[in-house]
Order: C-alpha cells, then structure tokens, then sequence
C-alpha cells in the first residue's frame, strides 16, 4: 500500500493582473491561502514529526501571520486543518461523552525478568511457534488519547476513559501543534483511528511551574498531571497556552485502506502521515532482547526529554495479534515492563517551615529515614498550606513519598488506615521564623509570605541582593550568587547599601577572590552608582513591580521623591498600575527601613538624572507591547530603541497599546491584541516603523 506525502496538487500561479489563470479559476488570494496552509503544514511536519526545522522560527511566523490576515479579509477561506484553528476558543460548559469504535484496553503488567519470559513463552505457546518477533518501545507517562480522523482531517479527539466510553477533548487537542489536523496524504483513509499519548516535556513543564508560582498559582505535582491539567481544561484557550507533545502508538477503526501487515509498519504510514511517533523502539526476538532493551532505556531514562515508566512489548504481526487475542480487558499480544516503583512508605515525623528567598513560606516534611529510588530521604516539599490541606495529611502520619531523578522528594498523601490517633493538624505560624514579621497570605495565591521583605528578613536577604545586582537592575558585574552567599554568611552585607562600602582587603580575602577579581567588583559597583531611575526602582525588589512597571512609574512620576509618597490613587494613574501592585508599593514606601535603604544609598553616591521623556521622537505617545523572541534583537534592546524614539514600552495589552512586536512562541499577548484589532508587527515591520 503507497501512502505519499502531501504536496500542493500543481495549482498554477496568477498571472501578473492579479487575476485567476487558466489552470485555476479560483480567486489569487484562495489560491494563496491554499498554498500557506500547505506550505505551513509541511514545516509543521518537519519540525514535529522529522525534529528537522525547514526554515527559520521568523520566516514560520511570517507565513502563518500572511495566512490569518487573508482568513480575517476572507472568512470563507476557514476550515478545520488551517494552521491558525489551533487557537483556543470559547470555555466548554462541560465534556460530553463519546464511545470508542473500538475499546482502548489497558495493558498486563511485567514488574521483573521472570514476569517477561512467561509472557514470551505464552505468546510462542498461543502462536504454535518459536519465531516471534516483537516491537519494544517506551511506556510514556502521559494522558492516553483517540484521535479520529475522517477523509484525513481531525474531527474528533477522546480520552480513554474507562476503555468504552471517554470524554470528547476535540477543541483543547486541536491546539496541540505536534497533532496534525490534517493527515499528509493524497488518498487518506475515510475513517482512522489513531491511539497515543499526550504528554509534556520536562523542561516544559518546570517553565510552567515556574509561570505558575510567578502567577502565585498551584503547581503541578509532575509532567503526567500537567498534561492531564491541561487537556481537561474546559476553556480551551488556557491548553494553547501550554506546551503539549504527542507520540502515536497504536490505532483503533480504519476504513478505506488496508491495515499494515505489522506494528512497526503502521508506526512508518504515520511519520508518512504527519503523525508523531518516537523512534526510541527496536525489534527483536525472544526474551533476551526485550530485557536488554528495558536495561538499555533504564540507563537512558533520566536523559530522556520526557517522563516514562516503563517500556512495551507488542507483537509486532498484526495477524498474529489478532490470533492471540484478549484475556478480560487486555491484549495477549503485548504486557508493559514497568520500572522499579520510585515511591515508599515511611513516617511523618513533624512538618516546619523554611522561608525562601522571595519570603514564600515553604511547610517541609520531616521524615524517618526511608529509601526511595536508591537514595535515602529525610525531607520532602509539602508545597503550601493548601496543598496539605487538600490531601489531609497530619503529623504523624504514615505517608507515600515519592522521588524521580533529581527532583526533590514529595509526599504524595497519608495512609489514612494507618493513622494514629494522637496525629494532629499542621497549623501555618503567624510570625516568620527567622526576622518574626507577620505572615500573610492574600486570596489570589496559595503561597503564604514573610511581610518583612529583603531590607527586614535574612532568609530573603540573598536574593534580594541578587536581584539588586542583577543585569537588568543595578547591573553589577561580578557580583554573582556565590559571592553574596559569602557576604551575607560572614554578615559583611546587612543591606544593599553596605555592597558600597566594601574595600578590597576585604573583598580579596573571601574564598575564590584574588586581588584583580576583587578590583573587577569594586570599579562595577562604582560604575553602577551612575544608574537610571528606572533601574533603581526595579533594582529595590518591590512584590509585583517588574521591570516595565518601574519604566512607567519613572515616566510618571519623574523623581524618586515624587513617587515614594504617591497615594494609591495617584498610583492607579499609571498606565502597567493596578490595585495589587498599588498597594505593594505603597506599602514598601511606608515601611521605615525601606526608606532608611533609599537614603543609604544616595548617601552611598548611586544617583541617576530625573527627567522627562524623550519628546519629538519617531514614536512619540505610541505604546508598545513586546512578545515572544524576536530574529535578530532581544527584548532589552528592543524596548530601548522604543524609548529613545520617544515610545512607551507596556507589559500588559489593553485598549490604550498601539503596536504589539510579536516574535516567536508569541503567547496570549498576542492573543489579545489580535482579539482588540491592535496592529502586530514583525521585527522587520517594527525596524521600518523607527525609520
């Protein structure tokens, strides 16, 4: 059976008029649109499927931004595989119900060696013969999913569910960029059902967490619950916005096409589809083979991209499949090898609080000493004090405690029968343990705070210091982690202005500090003294105020003395300025230690010139919104090139934002300036809008 890869079918180009040539009849502009969504479908496979990008992140985007301006001119020009329909739509009153065609089973389990070689000689007994040969590949740790594809296009997708019967997810999966929604074939199957995981990388799932505690917003426990998270979402809009892969590893009904003599063949016809597939499986042909591919991948396992928890075996002739058949609810034809568990049971000794460096107050578990993954454990995170709540766990509690890699131990929930009557309720202290400031805990996140801040707190000391001395604050060259670590332990820096009064000797006699590196740091912090007042209102670390922010309350309020005893009215006047972050700064100004800090420092000789913003520029009361990374400049560079023309450069888009410079992996910014008709510009369009 020849599957061939989709390519454009020869329409023919228009001719210098503008008008439809003889080949085609259909108006210049559907014939472009036509030869985008192809064009861009292609690309899409290739960086997917073959993990082989055809052209630049750039020239990708220009293409698809081409594409939605001629969709916007020209509805009609809409269907479901465009490229620009993976966008989310309006929030789904629930998940409606949907029958598999064909059930999703789940699979037997093998837990060590002796477990695999009775399944190869069921499989050599049921067959009535000793040449077999099987398919090993990777049990992904992900959401299973049905996607059904009907004369090639996506219509319709379905999580597993009890195996009969799942929930219909079509509109959160069609924003899985990795999903093709439409097959790459000329002569598609009329009816194919293709079965595989959803899953989320890790290292795009540790930049979720991390939007997550900056949004103050529960993280996820792990790549599985995120991506299952993110699937079930009933605003689809929120799943575009997270970054979900997909493996094919089986199939369900098809129709119009003969199905493949084996499983390694129907893997090859999807990656000729479009259909991701991994390539981490082999074939082999006994016992022997299928162990020495599970060993091979446990050494690999912490290396991969992506969590896994075991591998698969399968038959690898469909015909001899269907021969073996079904024992109740799974296959005989094919058992996944799981890995040794990474969990253990163990008891909750106590539960204290650790304060971080931005003041979130972290609740950790004291355990009895229990080894988990070849790695004995004392500590696990309990995240926030909703989170122990939630899964009811009290001191003295038997718990399951989980470790995977190198992330840090976690207790999953209690062992409720084993729980002892003298167990008791963990209750969050009122007073930071380490300056005695007052807790507090606001209603839009679930992380609890020391009140004192970096200028009052020493668990906060560090990182504050850090942020002050960070490139885009006060800039101060030399001045890394390591060596404030040692500042602060030897109680040389109580606050960020003492780093002004070090001299070298001291400064020379810290560990890994020569004379010349202590040279370095003295003449950056003396260079650093010379400033703007938009760094140094960045650089003092206020909760909420981030670096667009300080630009706007600077333009506004112009001096330092102006803003520090700025009502919170006066402070909603500024464009970036919402009530939450008012309230943040005029509670740091009111706080007499964060004053003492300011005039510290000016007496230190740290300065910068107040002034107004620049007039007559190119860009003059034009305000700017920069997303994603842009070809050639970086964010930094961009907006400077904004202000100098006299422009404003916002964090947020509202109805008052001129321009939106859109890069690549361009995220909900763009999403709402496209919703709010606000014009988007490319690098290249926003390079010609400065001259």
């Amino acid at each position: 059976m020849q599957h061939d890869l989709f390519s454009p079918n020869g329409q023919g180009k228009p001719d210098e008029a503008g008008k439809p040539n003889k080949k085609n009849d259909m108006p210049t502009w559907h014939q472009r649109a036509e030869q985008l969504k192809a064009e861009l479908n292609r690309h899409n496979l290739a960086y997917y499927v073959f993990d082989a990008p055809t052209i630049p992140d750039a020239e990708y985007d220009r293409l698809f931004r081409e594409l939605q301006e001629l969709e916007q001119a020209h509805p009609e020009l809409i269907s479901l595989d465009s490229p620009t329909q993976r966008v989310g739509g309006a929030p789904l009153p629930q998940f409606t119900q949907q029958a598999h065609a064909v059930p999703m089973l789940s699979l037997g389990n093998a837990f060590d060696d002796n477990d695999v070689v009775a399944f190869d000689r069921r499989v050599r007994e049921g067959l009535l013969e000793q040449d077999v040969e099987y398919s090993a590949e990777l049990k992904f740790d992900g959401l299973a999913i049905n996607l059904l594809y009907e004369e090639g296009v996506l219509t319709q997708a379905t999580t597993r569910g009890d195996g009969e019967t799942g929930e219909d997810v079509t509109a959160n999966v069609r924003t899985i960029h990795a999903i093709p929604l439409k097959l790459q074939a000329n002569s598609a199957p009329s009816v194919l059902d293709v079965r595989g995981e959803v899953l989320m990388y890790k290292a795009d799932f540790s930049r979720l967490n991390e939007r997550q505690r900056d949004a103050g917003q529960k993280e996820f426990a792990n790549p599985r619950n995120a991506a299952a998270g993110s699937l079930r979402q009933l605003d689809s809009r929120v799943t575009a916005q997270r970054d979900l892969r997909f493996f094919a590893y089986g199939i369900g009904a098809l129709e119009g096409v003969s199905m493949p003599a084996t499983h390694a063949a129907l893997l090859d016809w999807y990656v000729q589809l479009g259909i991701p597939v991994c390539q981490e499986r082999v074939l082999v042909r006994d016992a022997d083979g299928l162990l020495a591919f599970f060993r091979q991948i446990a050494e690999k396992r912490e290396a991969l991209p992506y969590e896994i928890d075991g591998v698969v075996y399968k038959v690898n002739r469909l015909d001899q499949q269907v021969q073996l058949g079904y024992v109740t609810r799974a296959p005989r034809f094919a058992i996944a090898h799981k890995f040794p568990a990474q969990e253990a049971i163990t008891t909750l000794l106590d539960i204290e609080v650790q304060v971080g460096r931005t003041g979130a107050m972290t609740p950790v578990a004291r355990l009895a000493p229990i080894s988990v993954g070849g790695v004995t454990v004392t500590n696990a995170t309990l995240h926030n004090e909703d989170e122990i709540r939630r899964k009811d766990i009290r001191i003295g509690d038997t718990v399951i405690v989980r470790r995977a890699g190198d992330v840090i131990p976690e207790v999953l929930a209690p062992v409720r029968e084993n729980r002892p009557e003298n167990a008791r309720e963990f209750v969050m202290p009122t007073h930071c343990p380490v300056c005695g400031s007052v807790i507090v805990k606001s209603d839009e996140e679930a992380v609890a705070r020391c009140s004192g801040g970096w200028t009052r707190c020493a668990a906060q000391r560090k990182g504050g210091l850090q942020h002050f001395a960070s490139r885009k604050a006060m800039d101060i060259e030399g001045l890394g982690d390591q060596l404030i670590e040692q500042l602060v332990d030897r109680s040389l820096v109580q606050t960020a202005a003492d780093l002004y009064h070090l001299d070298l000797p001291t400064l020379a006699g810290l560990d890994r500090m020569g004379e010349k590196s202590a040279q370095n740091v003295l003449a950056a912090l003396e260079k650093s003294k010379s400033t703007t007042l938009a760094r140094f209102i960045f650089a003092l670390g206020i909760r909420h105020v981030g670096e667009s922010t300080a630009r706007e309350l600077a333009d506004h309020f112009g001096t330092l003395d102006a803003l520090m005893p700025a009502s919170e009215e006066q402070l909603l006047q500024v464009p970036d300025v919402g009530p939450v972050v008012a309230q943040s700064i005029k509670t740091f100004f009111a706080d007499p230690l964060n004053i003492s800090l300011v005039r510290q420092l000016a007496a230190a000789g740290v300065h910068w010139p107040n002034g107004a913003a620049v007039s007559g520029g190119a860009l003059q009361g034009k305000t700017f919104v920069l997303t994603g990374s842009l070809p050639t400049l970086t964010r930094d560079e961009a907006a400077a090139m904004i202000l100098a023309a006299g422009g404003k450069v916002s964090g947020s888009v509202s109805r008052k934002t001129h321009f939106v410079v859109a890069g690549y992996e361009a995220g909900s910014k763009l999403t709402q300036a496209q919703a709010l008709g606000i014009t988007i510009l490319d690098e290249t369009q926003f390079l010609n809008l400065l001259k």
